[in-house]
């Protein structure tokens, strides 16, 4: 058991985030019109249920639906896939150094995360170049991690610091569901196409002492290979294809909560010393299952409800929105005090759960 206890001194710490979407915004009403116009399987008066009955009332998309027209290339998807992360990467990084009152000049180590596309060089170079950071800036891609993926690109950042604690290091989560979405006669890509959003969230992290700042104390990963074939993405003609077992959304809670208690045992607490719960919106299912298991208020799970319902579930980026509006809380029994505790958690293709143990 680690034990609450800490060594006096800087600890790795989360010193800023900034987030971005792409300008459009849509009703989930417009998005089901747009895929019905499309496709007489979406027609049916159950799959706009599905739609509106997500817990979801916005979602952003990089795309314009009063243009859009299909069927698109493999070609023409991949274009906004580059275009967006790059413009919308570009504006949560810049948000993130602002935040943080720093420059590109102060970052020692750029990681990218992203599942929806594949670039190369990839997005950690692109950025570099379009920002102007160092050119001996380190830099890494994470591939293929997808819901769950901005917790192994904290773990890589944590370590990062805890190796140079007077370096930097930038971790941008980024997701352009619009460009990997698939249409067929599947209940599953149905889902897919009804939850999934567009944005990037980009997190600084460094040394420090800051108790108004959360420190990451360590992380915990939790696998199940035996499911591996339950979540993620296919290759069809050359374009991704969701895969989201139905199970998933019934398995969350109980996967979520053992990864939760063995969290606690590391750490010597009790779930009653947990203030702030930052769980991933991975869907109105997907939350309710963890509420139930876990044993959660409505409360404690506004952020996450919150999320969703304003953005929808845009894969990696969504558990760091969560978090941001942790942050941003006030007033008295709200806003995060020094002492407090906080558990970040997501899950995601492996089958894995991915969670972290946050101190303030």
């Amino acid at each position: 058991m680690d034990g609450i206890n800490t060594k006096p001194g800087p600890q790795p710490g989360i010193l800023a985030i900034g987030t971005a979407n792409p300008p459009n915004r849509y009703t989930q009403e417009q998005i089901y019109d747009l895929a019905s116009k499309h496709s007489e399987f979406y027609r049916n008066p159950r799959i706009r249920q599905i739609f509106l009955n997500s817990d979801i009332d916005f979602r952003h998309l990089y795309l314009d639906i009063p243009s859009f027209t299909r069927p698109e290339t493999v070609d023409e998807l991949h274009g906004r896939y580059r275009r967006g992360s790059i413009e919308i990467g570009v504006q949560a990084i810049n948000r993130c150094l602002a935040n943080a009152n720093v420059g590109p000049g102060d970052i020692d180590c750029v990681i990218a995360v992203s599942c929806t596309g594949y670039l190369c060089p990839g997005l950690a170079e692109l950025y570099i170049k379009e920002l102007g950071f160092r050119n001996n800036v380190q830099r890494a891609d994470l591939l293929g991690m997808g819901c769950a993926g901005a917790m192994p690109g904290l773990q890589r950042a944590f370590d990062f610091v805890r190796s140079y604690p007077d370096r930097k290091a930038l971790v941008v989560t980024v997701e352009i569901c619009s460009a990997c979405y698939y249409v067929d006669d599947s209940l599953e890509t149905v889902v897919g196409n009804a939850i999934c959003a567009d944005g990037v969230a980009a997190v600084l992290v460094g040394m420090t002492e800051d108790r108004t700042l959360p420190k990451i104390r360590g992380f915990e990963t939790h696998l199940e290979p035996s499911m591996i074939d339950t979540v993620g993405f296919e290759q069809r003609e050359g374009m991704l294809r969701i895969i989201l077992a139905k199970d998933i959304r019934d398995l969350a809670g109980s996967l979520a909560c053992n990864l939760i208690n063995q969290i606690l045992k590391n750490y010597g607490l009790a779930k009653e010393q947990i203030q702030h719960w930052v769980l991933h919106s991975g869907g109105r299912k997907v939350i309710d299952s963890m509420q139930t298991t876990i044993g959660l208020t409505d409360d404690q799970l506004r952020h996450s409800k919150f999320v969703l319902r304003n953005f929808g579930n845009m894969s990696s980026p969504t558990v760091v929105y969560v978090l941001d509006q942790v942050l941003k809380e006030s007033g008295v029994g709200r806003k995060p005090q020094p002492g407090d505790f906080g558990i970040m958690l997501a899950l995601g293709p492996g089958l894995a759960v991915e969670g972290a143990l946050l101190e303030w």
